[in-house]
């Protein structure tokens, strides 16, 4: 059981070690011509020293010279690559395929490494300016596409410069999705015109081996006069909401105060109790003074709005004028 568990992760190790080198993606062709590089290396040293020897005859100097051969080549067929990087290698110009990361030895003058591939996640600003939406609106796009390398042989052999075609076809693809979308579509929905663009980028760049992962909108931008339109626009709705809740409020208001006359009018204390709290309220700012003056008075007075006779009599007018008219509805029906 130990035995097997110990293969199956030595197989694991070497699974996710040739996906490193190959750049995550099992079509691209490696680089082999490694040790071939190293043996062709020692075989140029050791003719080189050969041939010191024979012009001169000294072995210090040869191997003072077989010192500097070893230099000169290292330096011209070494490769050191970083864990992100990926470097194309061609011999007399022909590509024989990629290599990193990790220490490489090439064919010095014969094979050239002319092409780094970075494979890191890679964002790349780009923008519209004054391009027209459907609706015939002049705006300003800045947005962010979120990109990534997954076969670097592609990238080299199918697309000069990887990098800037990448920003290009984004510039276009915003453009285009511009050209289809109205302005408020664009101001509401960034997520979905940033999907829409993706898939345009998408279909462009995929012969490239490269994949966008997200297209982010970070601004968009219409005209000064547009804006001002548009928060008029805003501001007038504001105000007719405004004034339709006010008049709306008010016929509440005007509704209750109805209720509330008749309640006076069939109570003539409950008024009275209503002019005792309006004085409370106007007690509680502290600033004002108020006197009392009793009275017994008909006409209005504090602390009630009538005197007590004055309650009386009206209080017997109301009744009086009650039983006039239910006599005069009797007289009416007899008749």
């Amino acid at each position: 059981m130990a035995t097997s568990k110990e293969n199956s992760t030595k197989s694991a190790t070497q699974n996710t070690t040739q996906k490193m080198q190959s750049g995550n993606n099992p079509e691209a062709t490696n680089y082999a011509g490694s040790g071939l590089a190293v043996v062709i290396d020692l075989i140029i040293i050791l003719l080189g020293s050969l041939f010191v020897l024979w012009l001169t005859g000294d072995l210090g100097t040869t191997i003072i010279a077989g010192l500097f051969l070893i230099l000169i080549i290292i330096s011209a067929s070494i490769r050191v690559i970083n864990q992100w990087n990926r470097m194309a290698v061609l011999r007399l110009g022909k590509y024989q395929g990629i290599i990193g990361p990790g220490l490489f030895f090439i064919i010095p003058i014969i094979e050239s490494t002319p092409f780094r591939v970075d494979t890191r996640v890679i964002s790349t600003t780009f923008g519209a300016e004054k391009t027209l939406t459907k609706d015939n609106v002049p705006v300003d796009v800045d947005a962010i596409l979120f990109w990534q390398t997954k076969n670097p042989e592609k990238a080299v052999l199918n697309v000069q410069f990887y990098q800037d075609s990448v920003q290009l076809a984004a510039q276009t693809a915003l453009r285009d999705i511009i050209g289809k979308a109205e302005l408020s579509n664009m101001l509401a929905g960034r997520d979905l015109i940033g999907e829409d663009i993706k898939s345009v980028i998408e279909e462009r760049i995929t012969n490239w081996g490269i994949e966008a992962i997200s297209v982010e909108i970070r601004d968009v931008t219409i005209p000064q006069e547009l804006q001002n339109a548009m928060a008029r626009v805003a501001t007038s709705e504001r105000e007719k909401m405004a004034r339709v809740i006010l008049a709306e409020s008010e016929s509440l208001a005007a509704d209750k105060m109805l209720d509330a006359a008749k309640k006076y009018q069939s109570n003539i204390y409950a008024m009275q109790l209503r002019s005792l709290n309006m004085m409370y309220e106007i007690s509680l700012t502290g600033k004002n003074l108020m006197v009392f003056i009793p009275t017994e008075s008909k006409g209005f007075s504090i602390p009630t709005p009538m005197g007590v006779i004055g309650l009386e009599d009206m209080s017997k007018s109301m009744k009086a004028a009650r039983a006039s008219n239910k006599d005069q509805k009797s007289e009416d029906g007899k008749k």
